[in-house]
């Protein structure tokens, strides 16, 4: 969890009052934190916040949340921001690369060692967590007066631009950077497979930042630095959109005016950053009912304003304001959870709890999975486990399978792993190809996931490989188990590349295909590079799973 260090008397010249340490000591674990111990009498203080609440990732965030917890300054804080002239343009070279891009200026900032500190701070705070270090989002901070706008944003060839990036002072290309920089060498993974890197310039061909490795140090931010330009990019709206606003609102808190920037994105014109807040309503008896004590909507509406929210109610609906920087807010739930903490975890105990008594107990698919292991075990078979990833290549074209329609790794590793498996069958060729050196014969097993156009499904697949294999073995094994399962079905010869002509078969139930088993063709086996002949069978399992929760099987 993130560890925010801060000086108590800042805090309190933010919070706009003197608070007593003893209380900030009780009050501020109240909101979702770990207080650290602070020795003697010192100022330094440190406070390690739950990863839920980023919007509390900077003392500036904390004064904010403590003012509305205290009842100093109850609800929602509203920030102005002023229109601006300045322009971004969003070039349709950086859709592929890193296509989520907001902005934002703030003006007149009085910069110090510490606020710098800081701005520093909850930067690679927001980097590591929501940022997921880097991978979901970047985020750069420039001096505004030594750039000039309109800015551009767009993707251009690793040697087609230099610039002296953050600490050094010498010119070097994009791939130069991603060699000697430090950052580029901890980042550069973030742009493996792309051709063009993503960049920001000024009207004058300046670079701003080379995201998500580092800026340039044209823009460093110093005690000297009066107007800032922020950038977000990255995959995801929510979380960049997020960021943004979480740091743009942390400077107006140290008396910064928050500026709009026109953003151009292709054929689309809009206002960045947008600090407007999001309507809920809910109900007062629901949130009482789940929390588990007696509150009037009053007090409901009331212990959401010490959150920072705005809320009013009439009769038993609420209505809820919850500011942009709130990224925890995801459902009504998460309202019910601000209700709880505003109104003091501390006071619980006295209300009425219900005592249900519930018997737990597998899901049906589990179950399922279960018995058809005992059976596997019982008919010889050992039990393997392998990874969900494949790759379309050993899926379908070496295969001979069916072509389904996979789930897509958006940047995979290694060519073995651009997909979700869609069969278990491939799967369990790789651990035969890994063993074909071990004694014969090898039987095989595995219940596991596949996933089919993004939806999940059982299967179980068994496999055998010695030299004296035979259709007649394996239609004994997979009707073994369709017996086992009472399973109502037909066979039909399998047209599938997968097996040799006139010795695989294809399992009907309820007239979809359910399954399939057969000899594997030679190309198929020594595509896979294995020596031996294999046989198999596989069933998609997952339909039949209501029906041995109901007692069937």
């Amino acid at each position: 969890m993130p560890v925010i260090n801060f000086n108590y008397n800042d805090l309190c010249s933010l919070i706009g009052e003197e608070v007593p340490k003893k209380l900030l000591f009780e009050k501020i674990p109240m909101i979702g934190a770990d207080m650290h111990d602070t020795e003697g009498d010192v100022d330094e203080m440190s406070v390690e916040f739950f990863p839920d609440r980023p919007d509390l990732y900077s003392v500036e965030g904390l004064a904010r949340g403590m003012r509305a917890f205290l009842d100093i300054e109850p609800g929602m804080t509203e920030y102005e921001v002023e229109e601006t002239d300045i322009e971004v343009f969003v070039d349709d070279s950086v859709k592929d690369v890193r296509p989520i891009f907001r902005t934002a200026a703030v003006f007149d900032v009085e910069i110090d060692d510490g606020f710098l500190k800081s701005l520093m701070e909850v930067q690679e705070k927001l980097h590591i967590t929501i940022g997921r270090k880097r991978s979901k989002l970047a985020i750069g901070v420039h001096d505004l007066d030594k750039v000039t706008p309109p800015f551009t944003y767009k993707a251009v060839k690793p040697k087609d631009i230099k610039f002296v990036p953050l600490t050094k002072t010498e010119e070097w290309d994009l791939d130069e950077i991603l060699e000697k920089h430090e950052k580029g060498v901890g980042y550069r993974h973030l742009l493996e497979g792309y051709d063009k890197y993503p960049i920001i310039t000024d009207a004058n061909g300046d670079v701003l930042s080379f995201p998500p490795i580092i800026n340039g140090a044209l823009t460093t931010v110093t005690t000297e630095t009066k107007n800032l330009f922020i950038d977000v990019t990255g995959y995801d709206e929510k979380y960049v959109k997020g960021a943004l606003d979480i740091l743009c609102t942390s400077l107006a808190e140290r008396g910064g005016s928050i500026g709009s920037v026109i953003m151009h994105d292709g054929d689309e014109e809009f206002i960045s950053p947008d600090l407007s807040s999001t309507s809920w309503e809910i109900s007062a008896e629901k949130c009482c009912k789940f929390m588990g004590i007696q509150l009037p909507p009053e007090e409901v509406v009331n212990s959401l304003r010490r959150m920072g929210l705005d809320s009013i109610n009439e009769g038993d609906t609420v209505y809820v304001e919850v500011p942009s920087t709130r990224l925890d807010i995801m459902h009504e739930v998460d309202i019910f959870e601000d209700v709880a903490t505003g109104y003091g975890f501390e006071k619980f105990g006295n209300g009425t709890h219900t005592v249900t008594q519930t018997t737990g107990g597998l899901m049906p698919i589990t179950g399922l999975s279960e018995s058809l292991r005992d059976i596997m075990v019982g008919l010889g078979f050992m039990e393997v486990t392998t990874l969900t990833l494949s790759s379309e290549k050993e899926e379908f074209t070496l295969s001979g399978l069916p072509e389904l329609k996979p789930v897509r790794v958006l940047n995979p590793i290694t060519e073995d792993h651009t997909c979700l498996r869609t069969y278990l069958m491939p799967s369990l060729l790789r651990i035969l190809r890994r063993n074909k050196h071990r004694d014969l014969p090898q039987k095989i097993f595995e219940i596991g996931d596949v996933v089919v156009d993004t939806k999940k499904r059982r299967h179980i697949c068994g496999m055998i490989m010695h030299s004296k294999t035979s259709f007649t073995e394996i239609k004994s094994y997979a009707e073994s188990v369709l017996r086992e399962m009472r399973m109502e079905y037909s066979l039909k010869e399998s047209e599938y590349p997968t097996f040799i002509p006139g010795r695989g078969a294809e399992i009907i139930s309820d007239g979809k295909t359910i399954g399939s088993f057969g000899e594997l063709s030679p190309k198929v086996i020594t595509d896979f590079e294995i020596t031996h002949p294999v046989i198999m069978f596989e069933i998609d399992i997952t339909d039949y799973a209501e029906s041995y929760s109901s007692g069937i099987f």
